[in-house]
């Protein structure tokens, strides 16, 4: 196993412990949970810049990657629903857009054609990050304007893969 696919581990490991953390009565158990978050992110930027810079990409990780990265962000966004600091109808949402590019991906990956992760799908992770982050320790009414755009963002780009997913579907 190479160093990306360890790392693309790694965040699925980091799914159990953000939820024990972030429901446990631990001192500071939102600021632990929250450098979980981060450092999970921090791992799927470096997974794939390793990955692509050093000729390491596998169809495992290809296929791993995407599905730890949702894990995550499906885990957090529940985690805050549950703890009412979020309306339901965001993971809802992002739980669909989520399934939909999940079965696209597979639908065109049987056709033997792969669409990679697009600047709009970017935008909508920053975003994400943004308002999980400005939620916990800024300002969370702030958070929750953020969060409203990270899924507007997440649409937007849901809209922009389904063009894509066409686009490529043609071509076999």
């Amino acid at each position: 196993m190479n160093i990306p696919n360890l790392l693309t581990t790694l965040r699925f490991i980091l799914v159990p412990v953000f939820l024990f953390v972030f429901f446990s009565d631990l001192p500071n158990a939102a600021f632990i949970s929250s450098m979980i978050f981060i450092f999970a992110g921090f791992t799927d930027i470096l997974d794939g810049y390793i990955a692509r810079k050093f000729n390491m990409v596998t169809k495992w990780g290809t296929l791993l990657d995407p599905l730890a990265d949702k894990l995550m962000a499906l885990t957090v966004l529940i985690s805050l629903t549950i703890k009412d600091i979020i309306p339901f109808w965001v993971p809802f949402i992002i739980g669909i857009k989520e399934g939909l590019m999940v079965i696209g991906g597979l639908i065109l990956l049987k056709k033997g054609t792969y669409v990679s992760a697009a600047s709009h799908g970017k935008m909508a992770t920053v975003f994400f990050y943004i308002s999980v982050l400005t939620l916990e320790f800024i300002n969370r009414p702030l958070g929750l304007i953020f969060m409203y755009i990270t899924v507007f963002a997440a649409l937007f780009a849901l809209y922009q893969y389904l063009f894509s997913f066409k686009k490529a579907g043609q071509k076999t």
